[in-house]
């Protein structure tokens, strides 16, 4: 039986409606499995070497953009070499308005070129971005990044630990009451 799988990621937890969002577009289009993780694209992907792993032959691998699966076209490459050596296909809902599906040769031709041209993209948008944090501290009003939640994990339990309520800590520390319910719980997993 030819099955669809989906993979789902999150950067963050902070984006946690975008992964939501991302299952509830997969099982939509008839993903009867659907692997996620919250990672950064660079760090180990566990739940897509699972899901790698799971698909068999004449199965198709679904993701809703192309950046939730590959973090360059040489890894996109890689990945879709992986899946074509299982006889697995690869769909991508969104690519740019598009769908894209790898089992027709002009599916994968469309595939290569858009992945090119969405790393371009991004180096571009990187070089923007570092030109304007350079003129940005040279007027001095560069402040830096917001602080994430896990860096302030200790102050986050220091402050749980006084008496101290979720939200207040969330508004105090400007992160989502999430992000400290989490991390509290993390806390006390022994």
């Amino acid at each position: 039986m030819l099955t669809q799988v989906g993979y789902r990621r999150s950067s963050t937890s902070e984006q946690i409606a975008g992964y939501e969002n991302q299952h509830v577009q997969l099982v939509a289009t008839g993903c009867a499995k659907v692997f996620g993780e919250m990672v950064s694209s660079v760090a180990q992907r566990d739940q897509l070497e699972a899901a790698l792993d799971y698909v068999r032959e004449g199965d198709t691998l679904v993701v809703c953009k192309i950046d939730r699966l590959a973090r360059s076209t040489a890894d996109l490459l890689a990945i879709v070499a992986k899946l074509e050596a299982k006889g697995v296909g690869l769909r991508i809902l969104d690519f740019g308005g598009t769908e894209v599906d790898t089992k027709s040769p002009t599916g994968r031709m469309l595939l290569v070129m858009f992945a090119a041209v969405a790393e371009w993209e991004l180096a571009t948008m990187k070089t923007r971005q570092a030109i304007g944090i350079a003129k940005a501290k040279a007027d001095g009003k560069y402040r830096g990044r917001a602080p994430t939640a896990r860096r302030l994990a200790p102050q986050v339990r220091e402050l749980r630990a006084s008496g101290v309520g979720a939200t207040a800590i969330a508004e105090r520390l400007g992160i989502s009451r999430a992000s400290v319910h989490r991390i509290v719980a993390e806390g006390t997993v022994s």
